[in-house]
């Protein structure tokens, strides 16, 4: 019966009320361990016609006073994120060895199974967790927290913490959680990169060493960077800014080449701020920001506050790509052997090798990919503009120049002259089968004016 298991625990020793509940706390849901134990306390006295007497948790051989600690760690915890945004909070606790002995030693001491209730350590996450909540009117989040309060109770000596109501701030570790920013970008202008494109020959110093000692780097000029700027040079400042965050990491859902442009809608892609104060900016005011700050370059649209799911969304999501290219033949080409030629790749599986601009730093292998749609004009006999719709990852390039034969079919190969893109824009970049945009993976709501996103499936 309950009453003898109570008796059994009591006759180990001077044991606090959560300590004696612990075991039982499976049963009626809705009491704290504390409650139950005081409960079961006051059924053995009234049970046995003794006087009751309970245990402080100073006194407590168990947990040797930590479970009077709750409001001293919530406290601390509180204090700790002062200053910190935050919707949702999880806390952890590390529980000294020799408490978890003691913890076993009541359990085997009373003839009852060593796991039977719960750990101390999910006590106090719990106690001390709704304290936190109800402080900072927050809630718990056991999967993605913003925030994540581990406190070590090796970190302090509990007889002191009872006695001071305060526990020492370096018991609690606070852990940050990024906050992420969704949007799509348009790159205006060519030779701009996606991401930060250190200097190969510095390694991104924007030094090198000379017959005097260190001076700037010739092949950089000194800028540490192949280019001037790029899309996450644009828009990470800004946004970790705004999050006062510490830094930030740019992902795109694919890249262009450095000298192809994205027009109409624009890419995805995902900003992750590590470690920021501010959680909630206004998406309208930063997208302003940006667009003003890059003067034509770059502009950025839909910003919206996103979750951490849209990271993986954008890098992995299979997507397919618009594009526009202007084409130079190096023959005339007839207007019907042109027309004939794209008919041929329309809907084509084609056989692509790694192509030759890339294969120092991707494996060489050969990729079936699919042109969805295809069609163009021809400008003059040696001039044409071809739009088309592709699987990801087709190099486009190469479907026009066929890169040496590597490429089967293509554009090239069919005319039977070489043929090069001298200017690629990309004009779409969506999912196969959904939305990039998918709604369940946002914070905030649709701005005015624009339309849900779709893709809850």
């Amino acid at each position: 019966m309950i009453t003898e298991d109570a008796r059994a625990l009591l006759s180990t020793g001077a044991v606090c009320d959560s300590c004696l509940g612990r075991p039982f706390a499976d049963r009626s849901f809705g009491l704290t361990n504390a409650e139950r134990g005081r409960a079961l306390r006051t059924t053995v006295a009234l049970a046995d016609d003794e006087d009751f007497e309970t245990t402080a948790p100073a006194d407590c051989w168990v947990c040797e006073g930590y479970c009077g600690t709750f409001d001293a760690v919530a406290e601390t915890i509180v204090d700790a994120l002062e200053g910190t945004e935050f919707a949702t909070y999880q806390v952890g606790t590390r529980v000294p060895p020799l408490v978890e002995e003691n913890e076993r030693l009541l359990r085997e001491d009373a003839g009852l199974e060593p796991d039977v209730g719960e750990s101390m350590k999910r006590e106090m996450n719990r106690e001390v967790g709704r304290r936190v909540g109800a402080t900072t009117e927050t809630e718990v989040d056991f999967d993605r927290p913003d925030v994540l309060a581990v406190v070590d109770l090796a970190g302090f000596d509990p007889l002191e913490a009872l006695e001071a109501e305060t526990v020492t701030s370096h018991a609690v570790d606070v852990q940050i959680n990024p906050a992420f920013v969704y949007g799509r970008y348009r790159k205006l202008e060519r030779d701009i990169p996606q991401t930060e494109w250190p200097c190969r020959e510095c390694g991104g110093s924007g030094v090198q060493l000379g017959d005097d000692g260190e001076e700037p780097c010739d092949y950089c000029g000194g800028s540490g960077y192949m280019y001037d700027t790029s899309v996450e040079q644009v828009v990470r400042p800004h946004v970790v800014d705004a999050m006062d965050g510490d830094e930030g990491t740019f992902h795109g859902a694919g890249r262009e080449d450095v000298d192809a442009r994205m027009l109409e809608e624009g890419r995805p892609f995902v900003l992750e701020v590590k470690r920021p104060a501010v959680r909630d900016p206004d998406p309208a005011e930063l997208e302003a920001e940006i667009n003003d700050a890059a003067d034509g370059a770059v502009e950025v649209d839909g910003l919206r506050l996103a979750t951490y799911e849209m990271v993986e969304r954008v890098k992995e999501h299979d997507a397919s790509k618009h594009y526009r290219a202007d084409v130079a033949f190096a023959e005339p080409v007839d207007g019907d052997a042109f027309e004939t030629a794209l008919d041929e790749l329309e809907g084509t599986t084609v056989e692509q090798y790694t192509p030759e601009r890339v294969d120092h730093r991707r494996a060489g292998l050969t990729r079936e990919r699919t042109v969805y749609a295809i069609d163009g004009d021809l400008r003059s006999p040696t001039e044409a503009e071809v739009r088309l719709h592709g699987e990801g990852g087709l190099y486009v390039k190469e479907l026009i120049s066929s890169d040496g034969g590597r490429t089967e079919p293509s554009l090239a190969g069919l005319l039977g002259t070489d043929a090069e893109v001298t200017a690629l824009d990309v004009t779409g970049v969506e999912g196969e089968n959904e939305p990039f945009e998918r709604e369940a993976y946002f914070l905030d709501e649709p701005r005015d004016g624009s339309e849900p996103a779709t893709g809850d499936a």
